[in-house]
């Protein structure tokens, strides 16, 4: 798979994704940053297994149903509880524990995750990482 294209009707993938989820975490390495929480942002991309890329009937319509789709409400809902969970030193740690969080399910074939650290530098935007893992690694 591509790594820059997560949607692919010819591998039957869909991409469900969250966008710009900012959140306050307990997050770093250094002293002050264990004592007060900081601005991330999260981005989450998902390559998802796409039962809708190969016709659910004769007509070709799919079913209009939550149960056939991953559902991105439990996945925001997820890395809320991540993040929320207590101190993590390294973003990368944060993204890492996002990423197993959403392949638990077996239709999720990759996850692509970023991490961003916001009021790090007074000149910067944004500073952290961004991983993805597969399905089986």
């Amino acid at each position: 798979m591509d790594t820059q294209r997560i949607a692919d009707a010819a591998r039957g993938l869909r991409h469900v994704f969250l966008r710009d989820i900012v959140l306050q975490a307990s997050i770093g390495v250094h002293p002050p940053e264990h004592e007060a929480t900081q601005r991330v942002r999260i981005n989450v991309d998902l390559a998802v297994e796409d039962d809708g890329a190969r016709p659910l009937s004769r007509t070709g319509v799919g079913r209009d149903e939550l149960t056939r789709v991953v559902d991105y409400e439990r996945i925001a809902n997820a890395v809320r509880r991540i993040v929320t969970a207590g101190h993590v030193r390294l973003v990368e740690t944060l993204a890492e524990r996002i990423a197993e969080a959403c392949l638990t399910d077996p239709r999720v074939h990759l996850a692509r995750i970023r991490v961003e650290k916001l009021d790090v530098f007074p000149d910067s935007t944004s500073a952290g990482v961004e991983i993805e893992r597969r399905q089986g690694n």
